[in-house]
């Protein structure tokens, strides 16, 4: 077992994008280790490659690794299950139907693992045919409070809302907040988050008295020259949380 303890035990933990190793260990040293560095299977030829190269990543931010799909890519799906069970990350994304693989292949408990679902335009209600055959099908409406049933009853951790684009479905991403809140499961909430909105994003799940936040911040502070996510910015994010939280302890 090679969990460590940081993240773990934090409320709200930036997950972002690592370029290269030495742009995680850049991160995770601008975020204070309140950060997961997420790196893309999508961007290996093999599984081999992957291993070997995330190893790597894990190393220099204290096994702060989430393995990724890939823009929630369900053909990575099998792919992250089975470098996960090597790697032993302390995050793994999934789509929805790959988190049962996932958690089987771990052999433990601890490693976060989140399912995706997606808008529907409906309060209360998600879509979780996010799968390699489920998202080629028509949308898999079923309530929120559902969704995180079927996802405990799989061993997941948390919903990956996504795409959530910034604020345009924040009607829906209270309710799901609020749901995650009463049923004690964590949230991810992704897609369209930048330094604008991001501290309205967190307070949101903060308020609804969600355990367990891990915002993904992505595309909005990636230098689009070098492809490396910004440490300056994740310092921002860092400040937002920490006031976020200072407010809500008052």
């Amino acid at each position: 077992m090679v969990l460590t303890p940081n993240y773990l035990e934090d409320r709200i933990c930036l997950n972002v994008l690592a370029n290269s190793v030495e742009n995680a260990k850049a991160c995770y040293e601008a975020a204070e280790g309140h950060v997961i560095l997420g790196v893309l299977s999508k961007n290996y030829s093999s599984d081999k490659a992957a291993i070997e190269d995330m190893r790597k990543y894990a190393a220099v931010t204290n096994n702060a690794l989430s393995v990724g799909l890939g823009a929630g890519d369900p053909n990575q799906s099998q792919m992250v299950s089975r470098i996960s069970a090597e790697l032993q990350p302390q995050h793994i994304n999934q789509v929805f139907t790959g988190v049962g693989t996932s958690r089987a292949l771990l052999g433990q408990d601890e490693t976060i693992i989140n399912g995706l679902v997606s808008p529907t335009g409906k309060v209360g209600v998600v879509n979780i045919a996010t799968g390699p055959l489920s998202s080629q099908a028509p949308v898999g409406e079923v309530p929120i409070e559902t969704a995180i049933k079927l996802l405990k009853d799989m061993g997941g951790s948390s919903i990956k809302y996504f795409p959530m684009n910034g604020l345009a479905h924040i009607e829906e991403y209270k309710a799901i907040a609020e749901a995650c809140a009463k049923h004690e499961f964590y949230l991810e909430p992704t897609g369209g988050i930048d330094l604008e909105n991001f501290e309205e994003i967190v307070q949101i799940a903060v308020d609804a008295g969600v355990k367990k936040i891990i915002p993904h911040v992505y595309s909005s502070i990636i230098d689009k020259e070098t492809g490396d996510t910004k440490p300056e910015a994740v310092k921002e994010l860092l400040t937002m949380m920490k006031n976020t939280l200072k407010k809500t302890n008052k």
